[in-house]
């Protein structure tokens, strides 16, 4: 599913800051993994390469089947079409519905609009928003909204999910109803990696962590055993 191989990442050319140092890891289809580390670690670097925002400058990095490095400009949209991202501040568009924000990847892609219909109406029942389709943004509580920006970023089945700080705007209630979430995609088969800062999460819900400090990955392991802040810089 994800393999890196020594893989840098340097923004700004040849002479630019090199952000992510040697990285090593892979994760099977349908695995789970913490994303771990403290501001500035390289934790939005390494999710912009899965998404494919950026290509490493050094190594050798496969997802989903390909190789990123070697992949023509051609490739990477249907590459992208498998990867889902739940983004921090949700990024819903203002001007529609909970439903119409669901269902924009399946329309820009072409999807018959009988069959866009039936299933945003199902996802929106999994993520208990029935009676919320046609409200705003704006007229949505954060962990609607949330909810919302999960069911969005599945809709296409992605193989791989990918969540940045999910639950930084959410309370403790909303957290776990996120949680669950995420879990039972997992259960059903899809790869999932979550960025996070709250050990309180990750101590809930052990699971094998990445922990990367100064660009560099410290730790690929279980969440019980992830270095103290200070072991990691």
């Amino acid at each position: 599913m994800v393999r890196l191989e020594s893989v840098g990442l340097r923004y700004g050319g040849p002479g630019g800051a090199e952000v992510l140092h040697d990285l090593n890891f892979a994760m099977a289809e349908g695995g789970f993994r913490w994303l771990l580390g403290p501001s500035g670690a390289g934790k939005t670097s390494l999710l912009r390469l899965l998404t494919l925002a950026v290509r490493p400058t050094s190594g050798r990095l496969q997802l989903l089947g390909a190789a990123v490095e070697r992949a023509s400009r051609a490739e990477l949209p249907l590459l992208r079409r498998r990867i889902g991202m739940v983004f921090q501040d949700f990024r819903l568009l203002p001007h529609l519905s909970a439903f119409d924000n669901v269902a924009l990847p399946l329309r820009l892609a072409g999807r018959p609009e009988g069959q866009v219909r039936a299933d945003v109406a199902e996802m929106l029942r999994w993520v208990t928003l029935t009676r919320r389709a046609e409200a705003l943004p704006a007229e949505l509580s954060g962990g609607e909204q949330q909810r919302v920006a999960i069911a969005r970023a599945v809709i296409g089945r992605p193989a791989l999910l990918l969540a940045d700080e999910p639950t930084g705007n959410l309370d403790d209630t909303q957290a776990e109803r996120l949680m669950q979430l995420l879990r039972e995609l997992n259960r059903l088969g899809t790869s999932v990696v979550v960025a996070t800062h709250s050990t309180a999460l990750v101590a809930r819900y052990p699971g094998r962590a990445l922990v990367l400090a100064e660009g560099r990955l410290v730790h690929d392991g279980a969440s019980d055993d992830v270095p103290r802040a200070e072991e990691a810089t």
